[in-house]
């Protein structure tokens, strides 16, 4: 069980014990909910990460495919060729063939650690960014626990500090108006989506 799940199940056990000390401690408890991966992919950064890695991405796919291509080719001229070329003639080829493809796996390979480094070169300092201004946001407003929304099965609303965190991270300040939230009231408890 992850450090996320540990923090929510002692809260719950502590509410459900029912002891009265459990439930003052309960009360007393100031508890909120960050979607850490979108407040990471939301900020300005993140957006322009992404659109940094949507590039390279598309660019090695393309490089790929056209590799992908000609062997594609080559392996049905090769199959077509088959009963014209002399034995040795076609296993040269052929030797060839597997080569190429050889190569064009150790291409792919090498790309996808290319691309992991540079995400990861590029979201990092996001992510550092994004979990100091959560701390940030903590110490000011007085939270005692703010848990990754991934591991909080059930949450109000009210509850989720995401666009704050947001906020923060593009050098805005916490508070100030919601645009992209709906309103929903204090206090109440969100209706499931249905798909």
């Amino acid at each position: 069980m992850n450090f996320k799940h540990l923090a929510s199940t002692l809260v719950l056990t502590a509410l459900a014990v029912g002891s009265p000390g459990a439930a003052v401690a309960a009360d007393a408890l100031k508890v909120a909910v960050v979607d850490t991966q979108r407040a990471v992919a939301d900020t300005e950064d993140g957006l322009r990460a992404r659109a940094t890695m949507k590039k390279l991405f598309e660019s090695k796919q393309q490089e790929l495919g056209r590799k992908e291509q000609e062997l594609l080719k080559q392996r049905d001229d090769l199959e077509k060729q088959m009963r014209v070329m002399s034995k040795e003639a076609f296993q040269k080829r052929e030797e060839d063939f597997r080569r190429q493809t050889i190569e064009l796996q150790a291409m792919l390979e090498t790309y996808n650690k290319e691309i992991f480094k540079k995400q990861k070169e590029l979201t990092d300092p996001i992510v550092e960014r994004v979990m100091g201004n959560i701390k940030r946001l903590a110490s000011q407003e007085g939270y005692d626990l703010i848990v990754d929304r991934a591991g909080a099965p059930f949450f109000r609303s009210d509850l989720d500090l995401t666009d704050k965190v947001i906020r923060l991270s593009n050098g805005g300040s916490a508070g100030g108006k919601e645009k992209d939230r709906e309103e929903k009231p204090k206090g109440g408890i969100d209706k499931p989506k249905v798909p």
